[in-house]
């Protein structure tokens, strides 16, 4: 049964790399998305019904994986990047699919996550998993609030990367 909270918790083994595991996690995030979208699953735009079950549920999941592992691997260990990849699934909630966008998004929540401003850093003193999930959670809102402001005044202006 490790194996399988392993495997959840690295993002199907991402969370082992080497170099900047966070970086890989929030990358396994954009690959998702792009599954999703070439495969048209799961939109994240304009009816992100589907797709928000999907982010709160990976979070549980995600949550409960963590706390399985917390004994061995210790407090928010640098492997466990699931919480990336729903900080980049969030960050992408309600936005158009465009490379530009994934992008942008992909660097906003990168810079959340790593600087932790405006109580990110607060989330992770919560219990456990839950604070391992809780702060790339809130980074992906930031991350979200401000990609929504862009794309809202940039959509016309990059239409022909699209």
């Amino acid at each position: 049964m490790k194996l399988i909270y392993k495997l959840i918790a690295t993002a199907l083994g991402v969370g082992y790399s080497p170099y900047a595991p966070g970086t890989m996690g929030a990358l396994m995030g954009c690959v998702t998305l792009l599954i999703f979208n070439i495969l048209q699953i799961l939109p994240t735009h304009p009816n992100p019904l589907v797709y928000v079950l999907v982010i709160g549920i990976t979070t549980i999941i995600g949550i409960f994986a963590t706390n399985k592992l917390l004994a061995d691997w210790g407090k928010d260990p640098s492997k466990v990047v699931i919480d990336e990849v729903v900080g980049m699934w969030i960050t992408m909630v309600f936005i158009p699919f465009t490379w530009i966008n994934l992008l942008i998004g992909f660097g906003l929540f990168r810079l959340f996550d790593i600087y932790k401003p405006f109580g990110i850093r607060k989330m992770e003193n919560l219990k456990d998993g839950l604070g391992v999930m809780a702060d790339d959670v809130l980074a992906g809102i930031y991350a979200n609030i401000i990609l929504q402001i862009f794309s809202y005044y940039t959509i016309d202006y990059f239409s022909f990367l699209t």
